[in-house]
């Protein structure tokens, strides 16, 4: 079995450490005669998964003790609803930065006045700077997307409201990749399949001041509260899901933790952006100071080539590496389980390709 380098966005890459200790679970996990996927969540064994994939979180994260944690299902995308359901009022801040800060907007837009305060340029290729927020002091929170997975822009640090209104996160694209001030948030809540386990699952990260809220026609399975109440299996939880999160969390926590991360991440990406820059065949269209470390999106000075390059990468074992119909031209995702070896193949590839079509 030859494994390839897999730059897709999501569902993404996993450690392959992960994806042997899943394999070798797979008919029998501990000693219990049964799979994970055939196993009951009120069990012991489920239970004893589910808490300790919740504790490992706290642990990477140094969530604070007045934060609960949640294994929702629905992805992230729930949440664009979850949020204005469990935090209602009549006007809510929106900060949009690409692609999934308009979905979540347009969402919320049907629970209550949801405002865009600050966007980026036409084509989202930079981050508005705090001091140009239009921010309403009575705005039941402020939304934000810190990195946007499509156009490859990611805010440089946490913000900093400086107000009591709670600041609420979409982190799904960048979850795990760096530490987080986590108390400057109300609410963070990520989609698993980017960095922290297979697509299904949903984490959701909220201040104890602003459980208990939710409009009487949340949905049960929506309502943060209720879920919380439940240990998040208000219903059947997506148990395989968890339980592969659990190990990635053990798998950052065994590999230094966040610090570790975000610095390895950061030789990634500035590898992968340092070649850019220096070449006339290739071009990043982001704004340096809001480039992401997550999704590199590079266009080729002839798009009359892309389709070539798309196959040939494809044939030298880099995969996934299509942009995204909405911006074309190439990504790359080099999330935390994409080694470093990866982003030298594709570079490799990427001046070898420029040599003989440039």
């Amino acid at each position: 079995m030859a494994r390839v380098f897999n730059f897709s966005a999501g569902p993404a890459t996993l450690p392959e450490s992960v994806l042997a200790q899943v394999r070798d679970d797979m008919l029998d996990w501990q000693g219990s005669g049964m799979s994970v996927m055939e196993m009951s969540h009120r069990g012991p064994e489920f239970v004893s998964i589910a808490e300790q994939a919740t504790q490992d979180l706290r642990t990477l994260l140094a969530v604070p003790d007045n934060y609960r944690i949640l294994f929702l299902q629905g992805g992230a995308t729930a949440q664009f609803a979850g949020v204005p359901l469990n935090l209602p009022g009549d006007r809510a801040d929106y900060i949009v930065t690409g692609n999934w800060g308009k979905k979540a907007h347009k969402e919320a837009g049907k629970y209550l006045d949801a405002r865009v305060a600050a966007t980026g340029d036409d084509g989202f290729t930079s981050i508005p700077a705090q001091s140009d927020w239009d921010l309403d002091a009575a705005s039941r929170y402020v939304h934000i997307t810190p990195n946007e997975t499509i156009q490859g822009v990611e805010f440089p640090n946490d913000p900093d409201l400086g107000s009591d209104v709670p600041l609420v996160a979409d982190m799904s694209s960048n979850f795990l990749s760096r530490p987080v001030d986590v108390s400057r948030y109300g609410v963070i809540y990520a989609g698993a399949q980017k960095n922290a386990g297979p697509a299904g699952i949903c984490m959701v990260i909220v201040r104890d001041d602003l459980l208990g809220h939710a409009a009487p026609a949340t949905p049960m399975v929506l309502d943060w509260q209720a879920q919380l109440e439940a240990d998040s299996m208000l219903n059947t939880p997506s148990c395989f899901a968890w339980y592969v999160c659990g190990l990635v969390f053990r798998w950052l926590l065994d590999n230094g933790g966040l610090e570790t991360m975000a610095a390895t991440n950061a030789r990634k990406a500035s590898r992968l952006y340092d070649f850019i820059d220096q070449s006339d065949f290739y071009r990043n269209p982001v704004d340096p100071a809001a480039r992401s470390r997550m999704n590199v999106p590079f266009l080729l000075a002839d798009d009359g080539l892309d389709k070539t390059f798309l196959s040939e990468a494809g044939e030298a074992g880099l995969s996934s590496l299509k942009g995204h119909r909405s911006v074309g031209g190439m990504r790359a995702s080099i999330y935390n389980a994409m080694p470093e070896a990866g982003v030298e193949a594709l570079i490799d590839f990427m001046r070898d390709f420029e040599q003989r079509n440039g």
